[in-house]
């Protein structure tokens, strides 16, 4: 197959065989690349990327002397379809790696204190644990614990995390505990989030049981009989995975192009597609794999509800942090993957990765290397734009939070720029309107992506995934069971 051409013309991605369905992917971060990937031997597919770097979010460097993530860093193994497009995309076991601990900190009251075990995305569902922790003071355990007693409040529809597990728990709980997990996840405000689409689980054990505590506690029981890894990542770096979709797709995708407009053809049977260099392409079906504010833009005038929708989903700023040290400085560096700083100590850090403890490919290092994740959705202060102001502070914050008595050696900063969906209040009845408005507006175009059905590299594989059956479905290859002929 041949890229299209640079020309001012009208041209078709195709391969030159007759009969099959062209396909522009909008987009080419981890859900557009994945996609395309799967339908690339079944229809012919472009996908336009208007940075020179694929992958969105999921990013590796070069750092001292090895590779570094500075986006996720890590995918859901136990949801499958990330761990599924990997393997499908040729990594094997001795490319997966599961984090070396599972301990987790806190830094509340001045101090580290481990994350309570038995929590569900921070909610309690063992108030034993949760008095040992010392991250509540009494009066806030005390509340915790009368949750199965605190009468229940009936709302319909979604609610915001902070109002769901608030009344359950109490505030100190959403503060201390639920805040600070979901902070490196969404970079958002738990009066704001919706409970319905950033807690599922908590969600699931409030609507079946009368006691939120029961419910969660049915989740860990649950939970606790699979003892494969929570998370796992790729030897060498989450962005080998990038490099080998991209590589697959060859000149099917192309990096600094931009989508500036999309408009139906004047016969309405398909869809045009113009480029900020004046290129222009023809496609019986198309992806949109952006931003919502960027998706927002394309679709303004070829579905005005749709538009709209997407025009409500706020994004947070966030940046990456990377360090490196001599050994002899971390000798007091908890043995843990990690801490995680409440909203309400005031920090600018608000999570520190320890990957040389995390993680089992960077242990043994010639330096010690960690990650700090900075910037919120509401933030008064934002990322300082300068690097070495960045690196200053951040440094001076990891040294009292994580033990260390010396300067780092190496340093590097990734921002990433209304780079983080918030899923607020009411988040899947909207997903849910403008799906409907494109069905009915914009019949084969198809939109996926961060903004809409969750984040992480698994949340991605698996919208990939649904995009490419959709695609199939268009090109009549699968039979009416959904199946492939």
């Amino acid at each position: 197959m041949t890229a299209p051409s640079r020309g001012r013309g009208v041209t078709a991605p195709t391969d030159g065989r007759l009969g099959r369905r062209r396909v522009v992917v909008i987009g080419g971060g981890l859900t557009g690349l994945a996609a395309a990937w799967h339908v690339r031997d079944e229809v012919d597919v472009t996908v336009l990327e208007s940075s020179t770097d694929p992958g969105g979010q999921v990013r590796s460097v070069p750092f001292a002397g090895t590779r570094i993530d500075v986006g996720a860093d890590a995918f859901l193994a136990r949801q499958p379809e990330g761990e599924r497009l990997v393997r499908a995309a040729g990594f094997g076991d001795d490319d997966l790696v599961a984090p070396a601990t599972g301990q987790v900190y806190l830094w509340v009251r001045g101090r580290r204190r481990p994350l309570p075990a038995g929590t569900v995305l921070g909610a309690p569902a063992d108030p034993v644990a949760l008095v040992r922790s010392g991250v509540l003071p009494y009066g806030a355990v005390l509340r915790a614990g009368l949750e199965p007693v605190v009468p229940r409040r009936e709302v319909v529809g979604d609610r915001s995390v902070a109002d769901l597990v608030g009344e359950r728990f109490g505030r100190e709980v959403v503060d201390r505990l639920v805040e600070p997990l979901l902070g490196g996840v969404y970079a958002g405000s738990v009066d704001r989030l919706s409970a319905e689409a950033t807690l599922p689980p908590v969600w699931s054990a409030a609507q079946r049981h009368r006691s939120l505590l029961r419910g969660l506690r049915e989740h860990r029981a649950r939970a606790a009989a699979d003892d494969s890894p929570v998370f796992l990542t790729i030897r060498g770096g989450l962005g080998r995975v990038i490099d080998r979709l991209a590589a697959d797709l060859g000149t099917r995708l192309q990096t600094g192009t931009a989508v500036t407009s999309l408009a139906r053809t004047e016969d309405g049977g398909a869809w045009r597609i113009t480029t900020d260099g004046g290129e222009h392409l023809v496609a019986d079906g198309v992806i949109l794999a952006l931003p919502a504010a960027v998706a927002s833009g394309l679709l303004r005038d070829q579905s005005p509800a749709a538009a709209r929708e997407l025009s409500g989903i706020r994004a947070a700023s966030v940046g990456v942090v990377a360090l490196a040290y001599a050994p002899e400085h971390v000798t007091d560096v908890p043995v843990g993957s990690g801490i995680l700083v409440p909203r309400t100590e005031g920090r600018l850090v608000k999570a520190v990765t320890f990957s040389s403890r995390k993680w089992p490919h960077h242990a043994g290092h010639d330096h010690f290397l960690l990650r700090a994740s900075v910037g919120r959705v509401d933030d008064a202060t934002p990322v300082d734009p300068d690097d070495d102001r960045l690196v200053a502070a951040v440094e001076a914050e990891v040294r009292e939070l994580a033990g260390i008595d010396g300067r780092a050696d190496e340093a590097i900063v990734q921002r990433w720029p209304d780079s983080l969906p918030q899923y607020d209040v009411g988040h899947l009845a909207r997903v849910d309107r403008l799906r409907a408005a494109l069905r009915e507006d914009a019949p084969g175009l198809h939109i996926g992506g961060a903004s809409l059905d969750g984040v992480g590299l698994a949340a991605r594989a698996r919208d990939g995934e649904r995009l490419a059956h959709e695609i199939r479905w268009d090109a009549g290859l699968l039979d009416p069971a959904g199946r492939t002929g």
